[in-house]
């Protein structure tokens, strides 16, 4: 419970209804504990002395406790269904806020589909709880203290079955909780191998179409889903066992008392109508054991929820603001490296990035080439400080990225990827997206720049057509250069082409590189490369291998010292033409 515990400061905003819904709900149990008494004094006043008045009176007075108790639970339900979707709401957005200010290394060890179940099915099982725990934590309690003083009160020597009765149900509560609570955690991590797959197949559902491997990840789903439905069933079949258990006991009692009752009553030691009397508290005290036994196995369930989302909400970013980060910074774009070494790992092993040194003055371009793998991307990564260096530092104008306030740092830097994200919204939005208060002009300047005005201009609606999910409606060549004005509508100082020309054809990206150029100073470019043709013009190349400068220098300079370069260069080159370099 103490995960569940720590959310409970979500309720904080919501306290006027939480409290409102089991106040009223005192009332409901006042009155349902009035009813085995009013039917008590119908049978012993009024049947048995045939006495049709007090029948009447009293049974108008039960109807009237019906009514007040039934006014009470639904003004219960309603405030507690008030305050457990406000609590819901709340979580869910701080949840979200939470996962928005986590670095990209929190995020790889937290992974999509785990995130997404944490946000949906996590979130849900804590609210449903803290619903139901507002309806019955002052029922279930009252209920059972009150029935088994009324019991008593009604009859002490029948009284005595409790003493047998609730041992029983708690031994067996106890014994199924601590076996069905990990089997709930199991279900949330199976659960969330299965929103990986969906997410997976749904991203990739072209891939698999193109290689007509549908029927694979149909198995593939299937058997995630049938591992969670195994799951499962093996955590409700032993929560199943509960219930029976339960109503074992209860019936048990019920016969108990019949038949030692019933012998009291033959005596006249007790009356008929304190017999009901005394099954009814009984019936209630043992029905609220099954109601806190149910309770029980879904605070279990939304415990192992509870601990996920709070796994997430402890989770601190890697990489975060220095107490006295620059928040103003206006840097002219001079970026250097000084011997940086770069790991995922937190321990710093198995570096991808080893002792990098370079400097790219304000408005040169520095192209970045080598195989996969060779550590281009990583490289690029540090400066936005997407990750923190492992060792040396990182600088722009002269200052470490991690004296600079992240929101400040990022906003002066531009980055198109290989892969471009477009949002749901129109073309116009996702090239503002970086810069909403941008103007028309200043929009399709930065598309004219990125050599995508033509295309967007032929669409019916331009820059106010609605882009599909994921930008399914435009081609990879469309979408990189909209990711390309994006960036440069930011007006960086620093601007970072990760391959992002990769699905653009030969001429075209020759038009983008002369736009850029002509853009003079306004920027520094680093640009990571896959063929020849993107690097020709820079000014100064990269070579990496195995995370390490293997060369430095411009294109005609390393034809003639890096074997590396010429290879990569002689691989590309048929009769002067470019050809695309595989990844």
């Amino acid at each position: 419970m103490r995960a569940t515990r720590r959310l409970a400061i979500f309720l904080r905003p919501y306290r006027s209804w939480a409290i409102l819904a089991p106040l009223l709900m005192v009332l409901e149990v006042t009155m349902d504990l009035t009813q085995p008494r009013l039917l008590q004094q119908i049978v012993d006043q009024g049947i048995s002395q045939s006495n049709m008045a007090v029948v009447i009176q009293t049974g108008l007075l039960m109807v009237g406790c019906a009514v007040v108790g039934m006014g009470g639970g639904v003004g219960c339900t309603v405030f507690a269904v008030l305050a457990s979707q406000g609590f819901g709401t709340d979580l869910r957005g701080t949840l979200f806020r939470k996962v928005q200010s986590l670095s990209f290394g929190n995020l790889d060890r937290l992974e999509t589909g785990k995130l997404i179940t944490r946000l949906t099915n996590d979130v849900s099982q804590v609210t449903d709880v803290v619903m139901m725990l507002l309806r019955v934590m002052v029922r279930v309690p009252l209920l059972l203290v009150g029935s088994l003083i009324m019991a008593v009160l009604t009859s002490p020597r029948l009284a005595l079955l409790f003493l047998v009765l609730i041992p029983v149900v708690s031994v067996a509560l106890l014994a199924i909780i601590s076996r069905t609570y990990p089997m709930f955690s199991q279900v949330q991590r199976r659960l969330d191998q299965l929103n990986t797959v969906m997410q997976e197949n749904l991203a990739g559902v072209r891939v698999v179409k193109a290689f007509a491997r549908a029927s694979y990840e149909i198995q593939r789903f299937r058997r995630t889903n049938d591992n969670l439905m195994t799951q499962n069933l093996t955590a409700v079949r032993t929560s199943a066992v509960t219930m029976p258990i339960l109503m074992l006991t209860v019936n048990l009692g019920v016969v108990g008392a019949v038949w030692i009752g019933g012998a009291q009553v033959k005596t006249g030691g007790l009356h008929v109508g304190q017999l009901i009397a005394f099954i009814n508290y009984l019936m209630q005290t043992l029905t609220s054991l099954m109601t806190v036994s149910m309770l029980v196995l879904r605070v279990s369930r939304a415990e192992a929820s509870a601990e996920r989302i709070q796994e997430v909400l402890d989770s601190q970013p890697d990489v975060q603001n220095l107490p006295d980060a620059l928040t103003r910074f206006a840097p002219s774009g001079r970026v250097a490296f000084e011997n940086v070494s770069f790991s995922y790992s937190r321990d710093g092993q198995d570096p991808v990035l080893k002792n990098i040194d370079f400097v790219a003055e304000p408005g040169q371009t520095v192209a970045l080439l080598g195989a996969t793998g060779a550590g281009k991307s990583s490289l690029t990564s540090l400066v936005p400080r997407f990750y923190d260096v492992t060792s040396g530092r990182v600088t722009i104008d002269g200052v470490d990225v991690r004296r600079i306030d992240e929101a400040a740092l990022r906003a002066r830097i531009g980055i198109a990827l290989q892969e471009s994200v477009l949002f749901s919204g129109t073309i116009r939005d996702n090239i503002r997206y970086g810069r909403p208060e941008a103007t028309d002009a200043e929009v399709i300047t930065a598309a004219q720049m990125a050599q995508a005005h033509d295309f967007i201009s032929r669409f019916p609606d331009g820059y106010d057509s609605v882009v599909g999910q994921r930008g399914v409606n435009l081609s990879g060549g469309q979408k990189q250069r909209i990711a390309i004005a994006r960036a440069l509508l930011t007006e960086p100082a620093v601007l970072i082409l990760d391959d992002s020309t990769s699905a653009v054809d030969v001429e075209t990206e020759a038009r983008i590189q002369a736009a850029l150029a002509q853009a003079g100073e306004q920027h520094t470019r680093l640009v990571v490369a896959q063929r020849i043709s993107t690097v020709l013009t820079a000014d100064k190349i990269l070579v990496l291998d195995d995370g390490r400068i293997v060369a430095e220098g411009t294109h005609d300079k390393l034809l003639l010292t890096s074997t590396i370069y010429r290879e990569i260069y002689e691989s590309q080159m048929e009769n002067g033409a470019v050809v695309h370099a595989g990844e």
